[in-house]
C-alpha cells in the first residue's frame, strides 16, 4: 500500500508488527553476545597462553560496536532500517563462525577478528530500538523501545546459559566442547537476519519520511550532516553546558567500570574454582565451571536491563543528578563486595548484580539528564558523541583490565574501578551542592 493511502490505522498495524518483528529477532540476535561475554576472556586466555590477553575479547567486541555504530547508521539513513539490521547481523554472524574456527585451529588472531564481527550485531542490535520508534506515536515512543530493548536482553540473558548445551551440541558436530555455544550463536543470528530480511517490509524508517513529507518538507538536514561536523557541534555543545559534561562523565563512567570488572570476572571465577593452573577452556567446560560463570554473568545483565523502567521512575521522581549519585554508590558498593569476597563465588556474583543495577541507574539517569541539557538543534549530535565515548571507555576498561588483572588480581582490579566511581560520585555531588546553593541564593 503506498504511503499516501495508508491510513492512521494502517499505520498503527505496520509499527505494531515492526515492534513485534525486531523484538523477536533480537532475542535471537542477542545470544551471540551474552555467550561471547561469558566464554571469549577464558578462550582469549588459553589461546594467546597469557591473563594479559584476557580483556581483549570483550574490548575488540566493544570497540567493533562503537566503530560500526556510524556506518550501520549511515546505511540505514540511506537504505533503510532492514540494510543497517541485516548487514550488522551478518557481521556477528561471520563472527560466530570465526570464533568456532579460532578454537578449531587454536587461532587467536581468528578469535579477536570474531569478537569484533560480533561487535558489530552489537551496534546493530542497539540501534534496532530506534527503529522501534520510527512510526510511533509520541505518548508510545518509551513503550515500544522498552519492548525491543527487554528482547535484546532476553538473548543477551540466554546466551551465558547455554554454555552446557552448547557443550554438548559441539562434541555432538565433532567440535571441541567450548565452540558448541557459537554454533547456537550463529544459529539465532542466522535466524535473526532471515526474520529482518523478510518481515521487515514496509522498512519503518523510510515509511516515516514519507509519511513526513506530506506535511513537512527539507527536514532531512540532520541525516544528511557529514560525521566530523556532527562530532564537532556535539563536543561544542557539551562543553558549554556544565550538565550536559556531568552527565556524560556519568554514562561513560560507569560503562567503563561495568566493562572493567564485568570483562574478567570469567577469568577470576575460573581460576577461584579450579585453581590458578586451571586455564584450559576445554577442561573448565568439562568441569561445569563454565556453567557457573554462565549463570554470573546471566544475573549481571538481568541487573543491567530487569530494573530499567524502575530506574527511569526514580529518575523523573527523585532527579536526574540525585539518581546519577545513586547509581555510582551502588556501583562502589558492587566492585566492593566483588573485590573483598573475591574467594567466593556468591559474593562475587552479588557484586556483579550491584554493579548491573548501578550501571544501570547511571545510564538511565546519565542519558536523561544529558537529553535535557542540550538544545534540540544538538541533541542527536550530542547523544552520537556520547555513544562514541562510551564505546571508547568500555574498549580502554576492557583493554586496562585484563593488565591489572594480571598486576593486582581480582581485588586490585575493583579497587581502581571503585576509585573511578568515586570520581564521578564526587562531581555528581559538588554539582548538586552548587545547583542547591544557587536555587537557595535565587
Amino acid at each position: 500500500m503506498a504511503p499516501t493511502m495508508m491510513t492512521e490505522q494502517d499505520v498503527r498495524r505496520v509499527q505494531r508488527r515492526t515492534v513485534a518483528l525486531l523484538g523477536t529477532a533480537q532475542v535471537f540476535g542477542g545470544i551471540g553476545t551474552g555467550a561471547t561475554v561469558s566464554i571469549g576472556s577464558i578462550l582469549a586466555v588459553d589461546l594467546s597462553g597469557s591473563n594479559a590477553w584476557a580483556g581483549a575479547v570483550a574490548t575488540v567486541m566493544t570497540l567493533g560496536a562503537a566503530l560500526a555504530a556510524i556506518p550501520l547508521a549511515s546505511l540505514a539513513d540511506r537504505r533503510g532500517r532492514r540494510a543497517g539490521q541485516v548487514t550488522g547481523m551478518l557481521a556477528a554472524f561471520a563472527g560466530a563462525v570465526l570464533m568456532v574456527l579460532s578454537v578449531v585451529l587454536a587461532a587467536f588472531p581468528l578469535l579477536v577478528l570474531g569478537a569484533a564481527g560480533i561487535g558489530a550485531g552489537t551496534a546493530a542490535n542497539l540501534q534496532a530500538r530506534f527503529a522501534a520508534v520510527d512510526l510511533a506515536e509520541a505518548e508510545h515512543r518509551g513503550r515500544a523501545l522498552a519492548t525491543v530493548v527487554w528482547a535484546v536482553t532476553l538473548g543477551a540473558v540466554a546466551g551465558p546459559n547455554l554454555i552446557q548445551p552448547g557443550a554438548a551440541v559441539g562434541l555432538a558436530l565433532g567440535l571441541p566442547a567450548v565452540a558448541g555455544p557459537f554454533v547456537i550463536s550463529g544459529a539465532g543470528l542466522l535466524i535473526a537476519v532471515i526474520l529482518v530480511f523478510a518481515g521487515l517490509r514496509p522498512d519503518p524508517l523510510l515509511l516515516a519520511r514519507e509519511l513526513a513529507a506530506r506535511t513537512t518538507a527539507g527536514d532531512s538536514a540532520m541525516p544528511g550532516a557529514a560525521p566530523g561536523g556532527r562530532l564537532r557541534r556535539g563536543l561544542r555543545a557539551i562543553r558549554a553546558s556544565r550538565p550536559a559534561v556531568l552527565a556524560v562523565s556519568a554514562i561513560v563512567g560507569a560503562h567503563a567500570v561495568m566493562v572493567g570488572v564485568m570483562s574478567m570476572t570469567p577469568v577470576h571465577l575460573q581460576h577461584l574454582v579450579e585453581g590458578p593452573g586451571a586455564s584450559h577452556a576445554g577442561h573448565a567446560a568439562e568441569g561445569g565451571v563454565l556453567v557457573i560463570i554462565g549463570f554470573t554473568i546471566s544475573l549481571h545483565i538481568a541487573g543491567m536491563f530487569a530494573l530499567s523502567p524502575v530506574m527511569g521512575w526514580l529518575t523523573d521522581k527523585a532527579g536526574r543528578t540525585e539518581t546519577i549519585m545513586l547509581g555510582f554508590a551502588v556501583l562502589i558498593a558492587g566492585v566492593a563486595v566483588a573485590g573483598f569476597g573475591e574467594d567466593s563465588t556468591t559474593a562475587v556474583a552479588v557484586g556483579l548484580v550491584l554493579l548491573g543495577l548501578g550501571w544501570s541507574a547511571s545510564t538511565v539517569a546519565g542519558s536523561t539528564l544529558l537529553a535535557e541539557s542540550v538544545g534540540q538543534d544538538a541533541r542527536v549530535a550530542v547523544q552520537g558523541v556520547s555513544d562514541m565515548l562510551m564505546g571508547a571507555a568500555g574498549a580502554i576498561g576492557g583493554a586496562a583490565s585484563g593488565l591489572v588483572l594480571s598486576g593486582t588480581g581480582y581485588f586490585g582490579l575493583n579497587m581502581l574501578a571503585a576509585a573511578v566511581a568515586a570520581g564521578v560520585l564526587a562531581a555528581a555531588s559538588v554539582t548538586t551542592i552548587s545547583a542547591r546553593r544557587r536555587s537557595a541564593a535565587a
